[in-house]
């Protein structure tokens, strides 16, 4: 029997408004953004539904705005009784992942990211850096010269010709500049504040560490794979994946393989964009896809997959 899949995406998949369509129509997705605002002390209402998006690229607002906004979608797509097999998320999006399948209470998810963000934040200011995304080479080449280069580290393992590089600022321009000799069709600066999921912000580990370890982590009531290991985790590791995930490299690549060996034929993405959709194409072309973030798309989603 095939699977559906929920996928919840990560930061850079905002805009404005976001979320606004779907709270309005939907009583239980419009108390997602209560309960947020609540928990992070943000106005997640005028932060999604109004602000420009200069208001909402700073990592410590973009992550508690980006998973509120998942999980009002997900209430969406609940009253629809459309209910995925399994979760994944991208980077922050594992937060909005486990609150989905009841490991984490959503105020809980959006307090912790909120923490999250702030935390990555401050390690960001202490120690610079940057990232880029290498397109066009093989991962192997990608990990080999982050190897030969002092300072940078693979950070996102996107899809298949798209590998995110994270480190010191020199090495992150000295790594895509021997990528793009080595044949890369581009490497591109990331507009992000710092070296994220990189040894440099080991700081934000620290101090986002005692704030998991204060909430309680229950047995999902669905699979949650996890981008760190790309593998079903249960609820024991959880706690101690959330903290490591600062650190470690994105496995989206191997995790949606592993989705894929293991029977999803459908990826339901949960969230603002489309990024994980487009990756998930460019990972098994043979998959289904669907982007759930307005009302026209809950739609589509719900005619497809309704049981």
């Amino acid at each position: 029997m095939s699977k559906i899949a929920f996928c919840f995406p990560g930061q850079g998949s905002l805009s404005e408004g976001m979320g606004r369509e779907i709270a309005e129509a939907i009583p239980e997705a419009m108390a997602v953004f209560t309960i947020g605002s609540d928990a992070s002390g943000l106005d997640l209402q005028h932060l999604c539904f109004e602000a420009p998006l200069g208001e909402l690229v700073d990592t410590e607002v973009q992550q508690p705005a980006l998973v509120a906004t998942s999980l009002a979608i997900l209430a969406a797509l609940r009253r629809e009784g459309i209910r995925p097999d399994v979760v994944v998320g991208h980077s922050v999006g594992e937060f909005a992942a486990l609150a989905s399948v009841e490991a984490l209470d959503t105020a809980d998810a959006i307090a912790l990211v909120r923490e999250r963000g702030l935390a990555m934040a401050e390690a960001a200011k202490r120690h610079p850096g940057s990232m880029a995304a290498i397109l066009g080479l093989e991962d192997e080449q990608v990990e080999t010269l982050c190897r030969k280069i002092l300072g940078v580290w693979p950070a996102n393992y996107n899809c298949p010709g798209q590998i995110v590089v994270s480190g010191e600022n020199d090495a992150v321009e000295e790594c895509c500049a021997e990528a793009e000799g080595l044949g890369a069709r581009r490497a591109i600066r990331l507009k992000v504040s710092g070296a994220f999921h990189s040894p440099l912000v080991a700081r934000a580990a620290d101090r986002l560490k005692p704030a998991i370890e204060r909430v309680r982590i229950s047995d999902p009531i669905a699979p949650f794979m996890s981008t760190v290991t790309a593998k079903v985790e249960p609820a024991q590791r959880v706690g101690s994946l959330l903290v490591d995930q600062l650190t470690a490299p994105v496995r989206f690549t191997q995790a949606a393989r592993a989705l894929v060996q293991d029977g999803v034929e459908t990826f339901v993405e949960v969230g603002p964009g489309n990024v994980l959709s487009g990756l998930v194409k460019r990972i098994d072309r043979s998959v289904r896809t669907f982007s759930v973030n307005d009302l026209a798309s809950l739609d589509r989603a719900r005619d497809a997959l309704a049981q």
